[in-house]
């Protein structure tokens, strides 16, 4: 099934979704890889204040290059999702309700997607490029000194995922 996505994702419309379907997600979303994702991770274990809010929020794994000159942003490909496995969980906790990488996920995430009702989305690696023209902002708002993997709040128009793993504990990947 194809269908147009306005972000954020709740409890909800993540249970409509499943797993083979084709979206065009539109809105803000944040966008944050390793290094951010242990330090908030590392917040939640302290039981610090996050600098951003997770409740039905959408995570993007992707650390953008510079953008040239007149662009929003540089190449915007996804990056392996596996490697935020460690954090998931505790994320998707806090009401964190979809993630976008590449690649698959450890079995201790799938059942938190499950539990959480969640979902995890893939885009195309390889593409950075192309998935570049759908952010149409882009503003770092935590760990700047993180350079690449700074989190930041984008927008996004049009973005194209399908969805891997849904919240009936359905993969694609299988």
């Amino acid at each position: 099934m194809e269908r147009n996505i306005e972000l954020p994702i709740t409890s909800e419309v993540a249970s409509s979704l499943a797993a083979g379907d084709y979206l065009y997600l539109t809105g803000e979303m944040y966008v944050a890889r390793d290094a951010a994702h242990k330090r908030l991770y590392e917040l939640l274990e302290a039981g610090k204040e996050l600098p951003i809010t997770l409740q039905d929020e959408c995570i993007y794994y992707m650390g953008p290059s510079p953008a040239r000159e007149g662009q929003v942003i540089g190449s915007a490909g996804p990056t392996t999702s596996s490697r935020m496995d460690k954090y998931t969980p505790a994320l998707l906790d806090k009401g964190l309700k979809c993630m976008i990488g590449k690649g698959k996920r450890s079995q201790e995430v799938k059942d938190s997607i499950v539990k959480n009702h969640a979902v995890y989305l893939a885009s195309v690696g390889g593409a950075g490029a192309l998935l570049s023209k759908c952010i149409i902002e882009s503003e770092i708002i935590a760990y700047e000194d993180l350079g690449a993997e700074a989190i930041r709040r984008i927008k996004v128009k049009d973005f194209p995922v399908i969805v891997v793993c849904d919240d009936k504990g359905n993969n694609l990947y299988k």
